[in-house]
């Protein structure tokens, strides 16, 4: 600002006064504001902070349930494993028990023939005497 040359030395000091009280006021009007935006953001950011704890409460609730499904599951197959290998044994066991009936019944039919064979050999026997 251009001085007057005819300004008292007392009039550019109240002048000088006057300008730092103008800036002061300022300051402070910058200040309340940046305040009421502080205030305004904080719930904001408040919100924000507990959306964020809520999703990560839901996360942790979404793991531990898909633990939970993977420990049933891998119980139920399990389960189904051991049912598995008992059902297979009991086949097993069956096939074989089946498998030597089948084989008495062969020995049976095969001395049965082969003594209709000796007794048929026998009565020939017989005959030409």
């Amino acid at each position: 600002m251009a001085q007057r040359d005819d300004s008292k030395y007392s009039n550019r000091l109240e002048d000088a006064q006057k300008a730092r009280a103008a800036m002061l006021e300022k300051a402070k009007l910058r200040a309340e504001e940046a305040r009421k935006k502080l205030q305004d953001t904080a719930g904001e950011r408040a919100a924000i902070a507990a959306a964020r704890d809520e999703r990560q409460k839901q996360k942790a609730e979404e793991k531990r349930l898909a633990a939970e499904r993977a420990i049933a599951n891998a119980k139920a197959a399990d389960e189904a494993r051991i049912k598995a290998e008992e059902e297979a044994k009991i086949e097993a066991e069956r096939k074989k028990e089946q498998d030597l009936l089948d084989h008495m019944a062969r020995e049976a039919e095969q001395k049965a023939a082969r003594d209709a064979r000796y007794a048929a050999r026998k009565e020939r026997g017989k005959k030409k005497r």
